[in-house]
């Protein structure tokens, strides 16, 4: 059962991450995504195991990519691109996790 809630969620936040680099095809579309997954998580504020499976390890596990990034890093040389991303995803969970209280 938990494989196929991962299954549903990442049927979700798969194909949303090739539409955002579809619709904005530049390094910005990997930090949108990264970002917005890291908020999505930091409310997940101790869930119960079927919600961490479909919204954490699905949806957000599809969703955000770490080897686009990684690839971005290479491809650019830019420290700051590297400094932003983890600031602001860190930051995105950081605050969704206090909101989510």
């Amino acid at each position: 059962m938990t494989a196929l809630l991962v299954a549903l969620g990442a049927a979700v936040g798969a194909p949303l991450r090739f539409l955002v680099a579809a619709w904005w095809p530049h390094k910005g579309a990997t930090l949108v995504v990264n970002v917005v997954g890291s908020a999505v998580l930091g409310l997940l504020v101790q869930p119960s195991m079927s919600t961490y499976a479909l919204v954490g390890a699905g949806f957000c596990g599809a969703l955000t990519t770490f080897s686009a990034f990684a690839v971005e890093v290479v491809e650019s040389r830019s420290w700051r691109y590297v400094v932003a991303s983890v600031l602001l995803c860190v930051g995105a969970a950081a605050l969704s996790r206090f909101v989510a209280g």
